[in-house]
């Protein structure tokens, strides 16, 4: 099998393949053709490479985009930081010539060290109930941690980095071009300033191994849809021993069975019967926190009234006090009656004299002006 083929192929993925579907297929093909399972075996040995120097292009969403449009051309001499730039000796891209004209000028232009760790976003879903009180949860993700085999440097158990040749150990070399003197990242050591001559055969030198973490999450009380709560360290673990990124976890509210919410106001729909908004009375609505509200209707009310109940709401985040909780009422026609209750209607039906319903009256009186209109 000649492993100079598309890179998707190594993989036995197709080209529009997320993240996720990436690194499932490089896991498995790399357990299958890892140097440890197959021991003297220089095929699977040369795969394993192939697939890592694929899944390190394609993972990055910036060498990806040139690879599919380039082909491997993109990483030739140094380009784009790649695979193939390791062993190249190319002139740097334009912001390092920037950097060599402009960069004593600006504070010295950026400054080169060890890579942080990637942030990570987590979509966590909670009840109302826990937006209400807040609460401490566990989340497990997986992750990019520092391997424990050799504390996150990427050299073998037992052996060290050394200082890089080329640069001199200050992770930049300079070249000249013409009258200029160009100062780029290092291809060696791609800037870092130490090389690994003996790489740990489990993060094969990066440092950082893939697994699944566990993290306590604590959940403050009234987080909202879209909330983002941070927690400092646990990203990605970065390169060689470098900082770990952040995570970010976004809060979403699950759909409640009563209540609709508007930043800290309560929304729920009361359904009464016609008796009820006619003749007044009460009703009894729960709170988030188990509370019973007791709410007066008055006499005469209509369909789509709303009636506030002061601070019965969700908690304001990292502040005091508590929103409202409105009860919007909507008048409920009875569908089944009985003979004796139609009786009953009936002979209200009898008295009514048109006052009863000011509204309904002062409609069909309006109509009736349309009508007599219409016939002069």
């Amino acid at each position: 099998m000649s492993l100079d083929i598309d890179y998707y192929e190594l993989l036995e993925v197709e080209r529009t393949a997320d993240e996720k579907t990436l690194k499932t297929a490089y896991r498995r093909l790399a357990m299958e053709c890892h140097p440890d399972r197959n021991p003297g075996c220089d095929k699977s040995e040369a795969k394993f490479k192939a697939i890592s120097e694929a899944y390190d292009i394609l993972k990055d969403p910036q060498k990806r985009a040139a690879y599919d449009r380039f082909g491997k051309a993109a990483f030739e001499n140094g380009g784009m930081g790649g695979a193939g730039a390791r062993g190249g000796t190319g002139c740097g891209d334009f912001s390092d010539i920037f950097e060599s004209f402009f960069g004593d000028a600006f504070g010295g232009g950026r400054q080169r060290g060890p890579v942080r760790g990637a942030d990570l976003r987590y979509d966590l879903e909670i009840s109302l109930e826990d937006a209400f009180h807040g609460r401490t949860t566990e989340i497990a993700i997986d992750v990019a941690a520092k391997c424990d085999d050799c504390d996150g440097t990427g050299a073998k158990p037992g052996t060290s980095t050394r200082r890089c040749n080329l640069c001199a150990g200050h992770g930049k070399v300079r070249a000249q071009q013409g009258f200029f003197v160009v100062e780029r990242t290092c291809p060696t050591c791609h800037g870092r300033g130490e090389v690994i001559e003996d790489p740990c055969r489990k993060c094969r030198g990066e440092g950082r191994v893939d697994m699944r973490q566990t993290i306590e999450v604590t959940i403050p009380p009234g987080v909202d849809e879209g909330t983002r709560i941070r927690v400092a360290g646990k990203g990605e673990a970065g390169p060689n021993g470098a900082a770990a990124g952040d995570l970010y976890i976004f809060m979403h509210i699950a759909r409640h069975k009563v209540f609709e919410r508007d930043g800290t106001t309560l929304f729920c729909r009361a359904p009464i019967s016609f008796t009820k908004a006619a003749l007044g009375g009460e009703i009894e609505i729960p709170g988030p926190d188990g509370s019973k509200h007791n709410v007066s209707i008055p006499e005469g009310i209509q369909s789509g009234k709303q009636l506030r109940v002061r601070g019965a709401g969700m908690p304001v985040l990292q502040g005091r006090g508590r929103g409202d909780l409105v009860i919007q009422i909507d008048v409920e026609t009875p569908t089944r009656l009985t003979a004796r209750q139609k009786e009953l209607l009936c002979e209200f039906r009898e008295t009514e004299t048109g006052e009863e319903c000011p509204q309904s009256r002062g409609f069909f009186d309006k109509v009736k002006e349309f009508w007599d209109d219409l016939t002069e």
